[in-house]
């Protein structure tokens, strides 16, 4: 029974005493802010260096933002996405005094940029020439092509990973608390510095990401499913 009394007791001075919890659901409020703006740009950046990497247009203009996006790619995939955050914020952002949350979405959407770029990438190499010429030969413009045909088809190939990125991403974020953004790992620090226990704070925001995952991952099952009705087994 003692044991079950300090239990709660802790709980009590983890969660209720002040309204702790609500420090928590503020990081959880941070986190998804951080995640959605880096997926969205990140998803933005990822088509344009995806379709730089597949031109094969002599446009000036072009070849510069291909060899610049093979560049790009190689080096945010070969380095830590936590260097690159220090990096966006002591050295790009140092003599800015820029709200964390954005320097911290930035950064997250640089480095999801590259991986979605490869991901799209292999999506629109997984449609089968054939459908191209056929584009074509009804009269459709390359863009037009790519957009009516072609990337509806290699948007359901790529949905799974496209969903396991962001998911990564949201998980990524906890890190974020070392710039001074506010997140959920951020929230649970302060917790543990005011009550000196960790168990508690640790592992609210344990359960906080698994529960946001979960239904993330239950979402993109169903968008998945929706997707794939057409298809003829």
């Amino acid at each position: 029974m003692e044991f079950f009394t300090r239990l709660s007791e802790s709980f009590v001075a983890n969660f209720i005493t002040d309204d702790r919890w609500k420090l928590l659901v503020k990081g959880l409020g941070v986190t998804l802010e951080i995640s959605l703006f880096a997926v969205i740009l990140g998803s933005i950046l990822g088509i344009i260096f995806a379709l730089a990497k597949l031109s094969t247009s002599r446009n000036p203009f072009i070849s510069l933002l291909r060899g610049f996006s093979k560049g790009f790619i190689d080096v945010i995939r070969g380095t830590p996405s936590f260097v690159q955050l220090l990096i966006i914020n002591f050295v790009v952002f140092a003599a800015i005094d820029a709200d964390k949350v954005v320097v911290a979405s930035i950064a997250f959407a640089i480095n999801s940029s590259a991986y979605m770029a490869e991901i799209i990438r292999a999506g629109i190499l997984s449609i089968d020439k054939g459908q191209t010429e056929a584009g074509r030969s009804l009269g459709l413009t390359h863009w037009q092509t790519m957009r009516y045909i072609i990337f509806p088809q290699a948007i359901k190939n790529i949905l799974p990973a496209l969903g396991n990125e962001f998911i990564v991403l949201i998980k990524e974020t906890s890190v974020a608390g070392y710039i001074g953004a506010y997140e959920l790992t951020k929230a649970s620090q302060i917790i543990t510095s005011r009550t000196y226990n960790s168990f508690w704070p640790l592992f609210a925001i344990a359960v906080m990401y698994y529960i946001v995952v979960k239904i993330l991952t239950i979402f993109l099952n169903k968008l998945e499913r929706a997707l794939r009705k057409s298809d003829i087994r």
